[in-house]
């Protein structure tokens, strides 16, 4: 078994930790094959991404884009039946797991004999394989993927409303109250006008920052029970499997592959502090 040795100054350099041959395998993403599937860990990544991608990515903006809005909107009217009620029905949707509230679609909308409707599709984000699938227009294909998506990307979006949503109203309500906006107000001002142009800009800097990071996990990580009673060929459901059947190569690439993107997800989260307030500056924390 070959041994690594540390680095000496005073004897020859150890072929075995600078040799680029011991590491060529990490450095270009070769985590060998499969136990059971025949394929290398690399590629069955790249045929699992576009999945989880596709749910990560559009319920990232999705959540995001309502849920500044909506706190947006709730601090604006603090204190009215509006927020009230909808800080109820966003408690409610963030207190039931997304999991329980897919089973309940499958159960009442899925393809089963004992379903309401069969609104939602047996498998998959498309209906590629069925007849006459290759024939569709592009119309029909991008209604037939929104149609295979609204149901798994309800069930991820809903459980992140309540945190994002109450972030962005309470961050809000404090810059709404700090002195820079009485003075622009006072200078006669637009409220619509010290809203967007000045609280929205300083009250959005928690959320912004932690963009990358959301991002990131979203993108690459997906969600195990959900692509499991979807059945969803994702990455979540991949490393299941590999747990499942000890397929360790999968194991170990689809780990180190989260374990990097999480890793760079927290340094663009950092930087981008700097980017959005000038004013931070490591250096000067440091001198």
């Amino acid at each position: 078994m070959r041994t690594f040795l540390w680095y000496s100054p005073t004897k020859d350099k150890p072929n075995s930790i600078f040799n680029y041959d011991n590491w060529q395998g990490f450095l270009v993403f070769k985590f060998g094959d499969s136990f059971y599937r025949n394929k290398s860990v690399l590629s069955l990544i790249k045929e699992k991404l576009p999945v989880s991608a596709s749910l990560g990515v559009t319920s990232f903006f999705l959540t995001y884009t309502i849920c500044i809005f909506l706190g947006i909107a709730k601090a604006v009217k603090n204190g009215s039946r509006f927020d009230t009620w909808s800080s109820l029905i966003v408690l409610i949707g963030y207190s039931v797991p997304g999991f329980v509230l897919a089973i309940f679609l499958i159960v009442l909308l899925g393809p089963g004999d004992g379903a309401v409707a069969h609104l939602i599709p047996i498998a998959g984000l498309t209906s590629e394989g069925t007849p006459g699938y290759e024939a569709w227009s592009l119309w029909e294909k991008f209604t037939d993927y929104l149609h295979h998506l609204a149901a798994p990307l309800f069930c991820y979006v809903l459980g992140g409303f309540a945190t994002l949503t109450l972030l962005t109203k309470n961050a809000f309500l404090e810059e709404m109250h700090k002195q820079y906006v009485l003075t622009a107000r006072a200078k006669g001002l637009s409220e619509k006008t010290v809203l967007f142009k000045h609280v929205l800009k300083n009250s959005l800097i928690p959320l912004v920052t932690g963009f990358p990071m959301a991002f990131l996990a979203m993108f690459f990580t997906g969600s195990l029970l959900l692509e499991q009673i979807f059945t969803l060929d994702g990455l979540g459901l991949l490393s299941y499997q590999a747990v499942i059947q000890r397929d360790y190569p999968i194991v170990l690439g689809t780990l180190f592959i989260f374990s990097l993107m999480a890793l760079v997800g927290q340094l663009l989260t950092d930087l981008s502090y700097v980017l959005i307030d000038p004013r931070i500056s490591f250096d000067e924390s440091q001198g």
